[in-house]
């Protein structure tokens, strides 16, 4: 008998994170998004789990509605400029689709996971009463069975001579150095005008020593399930990394910098945790 596929444990959390952001913390929300939560359908008290306690997970729930706010106001100003391809690499349990039904007309988004999690989330949908529209294209591949994710993604309908923006959070620390590196290869072949947006872990001695107790169980969490944390990058080698892939531009975008922008005027303490997970944004 076949087991029925599963969502990874990572993406389910951060999608709880999300919904517990809207949930949990005061207005003004950063980023709404609700619809992660019921993909996940968690069971009943979810929110006394120990990954949810409201005051620890208070930095990684601020840090991941930052980067996504981010990436998304980053999208729709280059969509507002013409770009028509969202290209998201590790898609998880992203829901821009859910939140942006009409973004049929001005964008054709690419949802890049592994095939179990990808089928999964696909039957949520349905039992959901959600229709996938023609714009939106699941695209299954197999990063450790060596699939070509550059090849399938053609395959699916992108078109490499017209610019895109790419997507690549909370993916970079399971791969390796090559593999990363080979990835940027890869984005730096796209049309001129395209924009990568990529998260990147700094390695532990550099991270805010509040929140390292928390990464060392995420360390050890990761390492326990199979899918251990590999690579670590200060910003210094990120850039010159993406710099000789090929790519003409690239900056550091860092969680001060998110937190100025985003979270300036809270008094409930919420902001990202300085020397944690970065941001990478290249241009072609």
């Amino acid at each position: 008998m076949h087991e029925q596929p599963q969502p990874d444990s990572t993406a389910l959390r951060v999608a709880l994170w999300r919904a517990l952001h809207v949930l949990a913390d005061p207005a003004p929300h950063v980023f709404e998004d609700t619809w992660g939560l019921r993909l996940a359908a968690p069971e009943e008290g979810w929110r006394e789990r120990g990954d949810m306690e409201p005051t620890f997970t208070k930095p990684f729930r601020a840090s991941i509605v930052a980067r996504a706010r981010f990436l998304e106001d980053l999208l729709l100003e280059h969509a507002q400029r013409g770009v028509s391809q969202y290209v998201i690499l590790g898609a998880g349990l992203d829901t821009f689709a859910q939140r942006h039904a009409d973004s049929g007309s001005k964008l054709t988004v690419f949802e890049i996971d592994r095939p179990g999690p990808q089928q999964w989330k696909q039957r949520r949908l349905t039992e959901l009463g959600l229709k996938i529209p023609p714009w939106l294209r699941f695209v299954p591949v197999d990063f450790e069975a060596g699939d070509a994710w550059w090849a399938e993604l053609k395959s699916a309908g992108f078109d490499a001579k017209r610019p895109a923006v790419v997507a690549s959070t909370g993916v970079s620390m399971y791969l390796t150095r090559d593999a990363v590196a080979a990835r940027l290869r890869h984005i730096g072949t796209l049309a001129p005008g395209s924009t990568l947006a990529m998260t990147f872990l700094l390695p532990l001695e550099l991270a805010d020593p509040q929140i390292r107790p928390g990464l060392e169980r995420a360390l050890q969490g990761a390492r326990a399930s199979g899918t251990p944390f590999i690579s670590f990058f200060t910003p210094t080698e990120i850039i010159a990394m993406a710099l000789d892939a090929g790519l003409s531009e690239a900056r550091h975008v860092s969680a001060d910098a998110l937190a100025q922008r985003y979270f300036a005027g809270r008094t409930d303490g919420l902001r990202p945790p300085s020397g944690a997970e970065e941001m990478l944004v290249a241009s072609i």
